[in-house]
Parts: C-alpha cells; structure tokens; sequence
C-alpha cells in the first residue's frame, strides 16, 4: 500500500517513532538558538504584501534551486514582480525531488497557510490566491508566524558594531518571544581581507572612541562592545572560520605588529596572518568563558565561489560552496590554548564539509569538563548544505557513535525566512524516526521514561538549559 505524502506519519515508518514524535516532540516549544531573522522586521511587525514576499525575498536555498532549473535572475533577485517570481517557484518545485526544499517548501504550506496542494504550474494561480488571502487579514505578521510555530527564543546574528536597538525596543515589549543578539566576529577576524578590516576597525574606533592602532587598545574597544551586548541579552557568540588558523609562535608583539601593518595598508605575510588571528581567537575564546557565553564556530564556507555573480549581486546570495581544507590539527591546537589557560567556553563546532563529522565529533570529546556542565563542546547540527534528512541523521548517528547524543542541543534554522521553523519539525520527525528504528531493532530499550527524556531534552530542554534561556 501507497503511503500518502505529507501525511501526520510523514518521515516516521515505524509505530514507534510515531508515539515518540506524536507523544513528545510535536508540542514541544522551539529555541532558535542561531538564525539570521531580523529584529528590525520582528520588533515593526513585518507584513508582507504576498506570498512570495514572504517566501522567497530572502532565501538563498530557493534561489540557487531556481537557478539550477534554468530560471532567469529576473525572476529571482531581480525586478520582475512578485507573482512571476512566484510562477518561477512553482515551475521549480517539481523538479526538486531529493531537495530538502521539496519538503520544506510543501510542509510550510501547510503548517502556516493550510494549503495541501502540490506546488506546480497547474497549482499556482490557486496557491497564490489562497496565501494572499491569508496574509492580507490578520495572522501573518512577522511577530504572527513566530507565535504561530510556537517559537518561545531565537538569537539573531548580528554585528559587533550594531547598535541593537530593536533588540532593547522588542525587550521593552510585551511580545512573548524572548528576541536575542548573537556577537558575530567574522569581520574583527579577518585580517587578511584587509580593506575591509581596516574600515570596520575604523568604525569600532569612532563608536567606541578609542584610538586603535595598538592591539591593546583594539582589545579594550572590543571589551566595551561585548559588555554592550551582554547588556542586551547576548549570550552567544559566532566566529566563521573559511579555514582554521594557527601559529605556535604567536605573542602580542606579533600580533601587535601584524595590526599595525594592516592599518598602514601593508601587505601581511601568511605567518602574520595567523599569528594576529591566533592571539584575536585566545582573546575572543577568554572573553566568552568570563561572560558565560556560548562560542560557536562555523568552519569550512568557501564563500562567493562565483566572482561575476558576486560583482553582479553581493555576498550571500547564493554562491557559496563546501571548502576542504584540513582542520583538525589547528583546531586542536586552538582548543587546547584556550584548554591549557582555563579559558576555554561552552562551544558548538560546526563543520560544513561532512567528511569532517568525525573530526568534529572526537574533537569535541577531547575538550569536555565539568565546569559549564554536561555537553560542555557540542558536535553542532547539521548545517546549512547538510540540513537535509541523509545529513541530519548522519550528523545524529557521528554523535551517537563518538560522543553523549542524550546531551544534544538540538536543531536551529539558520535561515533568513520566518517561514523556515518547519525545519525545526523537520529535524524532530528525522530524530524520532531514528531513534524509533534502534528501538525496533532492539539496538535502544522500549523503555518509555528513557525514550521520552532523550526525545524531550534533544529537541528542547538541552538548548533551555545549555543557552540558560
């Protein structure tokens, strides 16, 4: 017999993944612990004037499927109006078998608008009508569709400079979503992007009002920048690295001189380089461990591969690729420093490339410690090209084999969208589903207090306890 698409079973194939998602998954409230919503957009109360709008202005996952269906960047970042990007989209759909996105795309159709059709040019015209409808009366509203998936915190990724006013404004609020800043340090880290670095330090040094041209003085503007952010609510950080730096010879004299050479606009020398971003990485490591923040490290974006389509259209916009570099010894070696001086915070690695799953997941394990807790270094979810069924379960299974996969902090959607928190089910089916088959093959005991406080904490009760939300 036929199963049926996207039925309440979807992704569970056995009776017991069913009861454990049904029983004690399904309700439970999400902590988007790291995604890329704007507080802007939540704290005015975005409405969207249609459908795609809402869906499709801001996700680079639909626009590199419409790319790769042959679709005319007219229709996908450029000026042709809503409802012919939309037809685009449906035209694209069915093409997506194997895409994560022809899942999502269905699931949040039916999670936020009721809408069971399949998404097809013989559909469209319907589909479009019947969201438009929705999202002109009441209920679609930015703040709406959080409420709507029951969404209790999230944490916006934001940079060091901003001036988090709509984080204060929503905190000031009624609104039940607890709406955080995330400390992203990309920009302070890459020194060898060195235009832009120079303008960014310029733009710390006239907020903070301190002239930096020493690393001391670049430590003590960054100081006032974390203590701001701690003020809002911030209790996490994040660091992308393209490829992990090292230097085993570096001292604040290095780094001090590497900083100063940027500033003068002189080339660096590789050394240089890592020898400034190993100091910076000991510093930012330290200031999360004093504050009792969370360090995430995102390691292995080749970033805008596309160097036409970046001139055309800016950074992320949908032409980043999987780098593969090696990483682990760096790393290591990164870890241990903040390791060896007591430094070292709760931290989440999270690797791009799969084939470093099992890196990630030992070297988590080497840097456990009782002082933050259990699950102190967290093998991070699947991410970004790995947020799909097969990665999710791969990256589930590198945890359950390497590390303490009941510690767990659970999914996030790292997404643009407000429509994206099916996601968030997404992930809770694929768990149960998992879990559901070791209990069946009698890998994992029926025992239903053990099965329901891993299935309870791994989709939430880790991420409240480990974020202290």
């Amino acid at each position: 017999m036929k199963k049926p698409f996207l039925d309440q079973h979807f992704l569970l194939h056995t009776p017991t993944a069913q009861h454990l998602y049904h029983s004690y998954a399904k309700d439970l409230p999400i902590i988007d612990y790291h995604n890329h919503l704007s507080a802007q957009d939540i704290y005015q109360d975005n409405h969207y004037r249609s459908i795609a709008d809402a869906w499709l202005s801001h996700d680079h996952y639909v626009w590199r499927a419409m790319r790769g269906n042959g679709i005319d960047e007219h229709y996908i970042t450029g000026a042709a109006s809503d409802y012919e990007k939309f037809q685009k989209w449906c035209a694209t759909v069915p093409y997506l078998a194997g895409n994560p996105f022809y899942h999502w795309a269905h699931m949040e159709l039916q999670r936020y608008f009721g809408v069971t059709d399949l998404i097809c040019t013989e559909n469209c015209d319907k589909i479009w009508r019947q969201c438009n409808e929705q999202i002109d009366g009441d209920g679609f509203s930015a703040r709406q569709l959080l409420e709507r998936m029951n969404v209790e915190s999230l944490c916006t990724t934001d940079d060091p400079l901003s001036d988090l006013r709509y984080h204060r404004h929503l905190a000031e609020t009624d609104f039940a979503v607890k709406v955080l800043p995330t400390f992203r340090a990309d920009d302070i880290f890459n020194i060898d992007n060195s235009k832009k670095f120079v303008n960014w330090v310029a733009k710390l040094s006239s907020l903070t009002d301190l002239r930096i041209n020493k690393i001391e003085s670049l430590y003590q503007a960054l100081d006032l920048r974390f203590d701001y952010f701690h003020e809002h609510g911030c209790r996490l950080s994040d660091l992308g690295l393209k490829t992990v730096p090292y230097s085993d010879s570096s001292t604040l004299k290095d780094a001090d001189r590497a900083l100063s050479k940027a500033l003068a606009g002189q080339p660096l020398s590789d050394k240089e380089i890592n020898q400034f971003k190993t100091k910076l990485f000991q510093y930012l490591g330290q200031k999360n461990y004093d504050l009792g923040w969370v360090m995430q490290l995102h390691i292995g974006v080749l970033q805008d591969t596309n160097q036409r389509r970046f001139e055309q259209l800016g950074g992320a916009t949908g032409f980043s690729a999987i780098d593969d570099t090696c990483i682990a010894q760096n790393l290591g070696k990164l870890l241990s420093l903040l390791d060896y001086h007591r430094a070292m915070p709760k931290t989440i690695l999270y690797c791009l490339n799969p084939k470093d799953n099992y890196v990630l997941g030992t070297m988590a394990g080497a840097f456990q410690d009782s002082d933050f807790g259990p699950g102190k270094v967290q093998l991070g979810a699947a991410w970004w090209f790995n947020d799909q069924k097969d990665g999710i379960v791969n990256q589930l299974k590198t945890l359950g084999n390497l590390g303490v996969l009941g510690r767990f902090v659970g999914m996030l959607t790292d997404s643009r969208s407000f429509l994206s928190y099916p996601r968030h089910e997404y992930f809770r089916r694929i768990l149960c589903n998992l879990i559901g088959e070791w209990v069946e093959l009698g890998e994992l005991p029926d025992n239903e207090a053990l099965l329901k406080r891993m299935i309870s904490d791994i989709c939430y009760y880790n991420a409240k306890s480990y974020f202290s939300l």
